[in-house]
């Protein structure tokens, strides 16, 4: 059983997860086998392949020029380019795959009278999810704790991330860039392949040792796709710009809902948006560096169809051996 931490951290743990997909290559026959039973270890029907490849893992969404979603793509229709160079696609899976997915919630004093509508809508994403999803809670104000999910590090009940978003009251600043890099470490626990985090603050940051740099930096060696809710009736502290860039870079989206009352639909939108993509992989060049940052462009091409448009992550860095140090300040640069 993992241990549940309820004190923001002052030395950063190791991000497993990227090691987990760059450093050993895992490529499943998921078209073949149904996906695992909740519960279970992530493996179960499923044959697994391992090697000692790299292999970067990318949620890809397709949408035709109305925005909706356009199925029924095939791998021939694909075309993954790393710094302008061509990759051969080696995992490619066309249907709603679980996620594991890390609700990051701001209790912070502003937020102390939002937090009933916020666990509404915690609820309504959990409900409108695959039902083999994995979800957790992170709430956040001067500190930051995962809340034990009935025991377990991982639920997809939605009346139990309810009650961990309503178990904190909101109090104190906001240390969002230390929750997010908690939930990133908490996300390395998760047996799915996908990966997500959902930030809902009405707020910046004031209280963090992190810098926005440095927990972007964490966010793209990990492969994370991150979203983000920032609310209306923000505090003089609020950087929306920050929520768009982290999301933008990612892979995500960043939703601004004129009232509270607006975001169990932006929710439900979210929970789509996940189920909605395509999911490629492909083995890197091993030239660069863990420092380099590699940049990342899928096309697609399917004649016929219109122009199609693609919203993936704009690039990763391969996982550093050594860690950064939390540091006081911000630095949205």
């Amino acid at each position: 059983m993992p241990t549940v931490r309820s004190k923001r951290y002052d030395s950063f743990r190791p991000l497993y997860l990227g090691a987990v997909l760059l450093a050993c290559g895992i490529v499943y026959a998921h078209a073949q086998s149904p996906p695992p039973q909740s519960g279970s270890s992530g493996t179960r029907g499923r044959s697994p392949l391992f090697s000692k490849t790299e292999l970067v893992v990318l949620p890809v969404r397709v949408t035709d020029a109305g925005g909706n979603f356009v199925s029924g793509l095939g791998l021939q229709d694909f075309q993954v380019y790393e710094n302008g160079r061509p990759q051969s696609v080696a995992l490619f899976q066309d249907g709603d795959s679980p996620v594991t997915v890390g609700l990051v919630v701001d209790h912070s004093r502003s937020m102390a009278g939002k937090l009933p509508e916020v666990a509404a809508a915690v609820s309504a994403f959990a409900q409108s999810s695959n039902p083999h999803d994995e979800m957790f809670v992170v709430d956040f104000n001067d500190d930051v704790s995962v809340e034990p999910a009935d025991g377990d590090a991982f639920t997809n009940d939605p009346e139990i991330l309810a009650k961990a978003v309503s178990h904190v009251r909101g109090r104190g600043r906001t240390a969002l860039y230390d929750a997010v890099a908690e939930g990133l470490t908490h996300l390395q626990l998760g047996h799915r392949d996908r990966k997500a985090l959902i930030i809902v603050s009405d707020g910046g940051d004031n209280a963090s040792r992190y810098k926005y740099s440095q927990v972007l930096a964490l966010a793209q060696q990990s492969q994370v796709v991150i979203y983000a809710v920032g609310l209306a009736g923000a505090t003089e502290e609020s950087d929306p710009e920050v929520l768009r860039r982290l999301t933008k870079h990612t892979g995500g989206i960043a939703f601004f809902p004129m009232s509270i009352e607006g975001i169990a639909e932006i929710s439900k939108g979210i929970a789509r948006d996940l189920r909605e993509q395509y999911t490629l992989g492909f083995v890197p060049e091993g030239t660069a560096t863990t420092d380099s940052f590699r940049q990342i462009r899928v096309k697609v091409s399917s004649p016929g169809r219109g122009k199609l448009r693609v919203r993936t992550r704009s690039g990763y860095f391969r996982p550093q051996q050594t860690r950064p140090v939390p540091m006081r300040g911000k630095d949205a640069s």
